[in-house]
């Protein structure tokens, strides 16, 4: 089946299951996604440069929320670690680090919606990606009186011998509302870092009905000092270039480098991700399966996706040996994330994978950024699917809507994959603003 228009700008092109969803409405209230990371705690010590805490927080962007720590701790922000990043609309745990930050100043922070516990010190710090992965309890609401169960177990039955769902790079990658991330990530490696600039800070979309308007003029005027004026609360990083910007109105690099590192890196990761997703997306269409081997294929480990040591490629002498072990769950096929030293598959899914890089025009020594070196990538393969673990669910009637009812979901993710390509799969919703 066929994706809606306001996928396709992200590169979600196809859906795996069938084409009969459920509808239903996300995130009617934060309390409807409950995210919790699966920590890899460091060790406690009784003394450390690392204050380590969980800390939840309810409608807080994980960017958001560290630069509102940083400020009220009156500590940088790049002093503060963390793991993996959180959507707004939800209510998130995560597990941080504080460098040079006592305990005490970690149990004074009064922050509303935020509640920060299990404080104590360590040698070592929180870094991106040092996660297991997450729980995640989600409500979807307003479905249907006539859906049933019975339906409900049918569109399940899609990702059974999957054993999870197609791994695609959901939405928040991109930005829910204005997603320009991988437009973003593409200006950059392409060395056109005004364009970068000016489709972060302006670029107007009509989604976006807060900042349109300010988007939109600033677009025509370049008046960054009228638009830093302009841009409400919350808009903190637009912000942060407008005010470089008025300074040094054509140092577009420097003005990038007022972003934190982390939201930087997240551009040229979510232009790899657009082109994963493009990528995963013809594999689909094209009906080549994605739990099963071809020649050419790359396969690795489950959850041992880090360097090329772990890839093994799928010849005639070996295929049926590692589709065996794809079956048994211990391994699984990957797609390309293109980067300066990319690991390209060989036969059918090689010629596929160039394919798209090539329609993209993309040069891999691209991804080589010197103006900023660290948003240089070498690029790596990532799983075409996501395992889902410990699953459940109950349709029940739906407390907040006389007459409609809610699908509870309980499951597990492993790190770096997202609960909301699963719900789309199963929602079929036609508005982006349903997740």
């Amino acid at each position: 089946m066929k994706a809606f228009p306001f996928e396709q700008h992200i590169g979600l092109e196809v859906f795996f299951s069938n084409p009969l969803g459920i509808q239903g409405k996300l995130r009617t209230v934060p309390e409807d996604f409950i995210v919790k990371e699966l920590f890899s705690y460091p060790k406690k010590e009784q003394q450390g440069p690392y204050t380590i805490a969980e800390v939840t927080s309810k409608n807080w962007e994980t960017h958001t929320l560290v630069r509102t720590l940083a400020k009220y701790l009156k500590i940088s922000r790049k002093r503060i670690g963390f793991a993996g990043t959180k959507d707004r609309r939800a209510c998130s745990t995560q597990l941080m680090s504080f460098f040079q930050t006592s305990k005490e100043s970690l149990e004074a922070v009064s922050i509303k919606d935020v509640e920060i516990k299990n404080i104590y010190y360590a040698k070592k710090s929180i870094r991106i990606g040092e996660l297991q992965g997450n729980t995640f309890v989600i409500q979807l609401r307003a479905l249907d009186p006539a859906v049933t169960k019975s339906q409900i177990t049918t569109l399940l039955s899609s990702f059974e011998q999957l054993q999870g769902f197609p791994n695609f790079y959901g939405i928040q990658r991109f930005g829910v509302v204005r997603p320009i991330t991988h437009l973003v990530g593409k200006y950059i490696i392409h060395g056109q870092f005004e364009q970068a600039v000016m489709t972060y800070i302006a670029h107007p979309l009509k989604d976006d009905k807060q900042t349109y308007d300010i988007r939109k003029e600033l677009e025509k005027t370049r008046d960054y000092k009228q638009a830093l004026k302009e841009f409400p609360i919350g808009c903190n990083f637009e912000k942060a270039l407008c005010n470089y910007l008025v300074q040094c109105p054509d140092d577009f690099i420097g003005a990038l480098q007022e972003l934190p590192k982390n939201l930087l890196t997240l551009f040229v990761n979510a232009y790899q991700s657009y082109l994963f997703n493009k990528i995963l997306s013809e594999r689909i269409r094209k009906k080549f399966p994605i739990h099963q081997a071809l020649q050419g294929d790359i396969i690795t480990p489950l959850q041992n996706v880090s360097t090329t040591a772990d890839f093994v490629a799928v010849t005639r002498h070996n295929i049926e040996k590692i589709n065996t072990q794809l079956q048994r769950n211990k391994a699984v096929i990957t797609g390309l994330l293109v980067g300066s030293n990319p690991l390209f598959a060989e036969g059918e899914m090689g010629e596929l994978e160039r394919r798209i890089i090539k329609s993209e025009q993309v040069d891999y020594r691209d991804f080589t950024i010197p103006e900023i070196p660290y948003l240089s990538s070498y690029g790596s393969r990532r799983s075409l699917v996501a395992s889902l673990r410990q699953f459940s669910w109950n349709l029940a009637n739906d407390d907040m809507k006389e007459h409609f009812q809610k699908l509870e979901l309980n499951f597990t993710l492993p790190k770096g994959s997202y609960a909301t390509s699963f719900l789309r799969e199963i929602m079929k919703a036609k508005q982006a603003t349903h997740y």
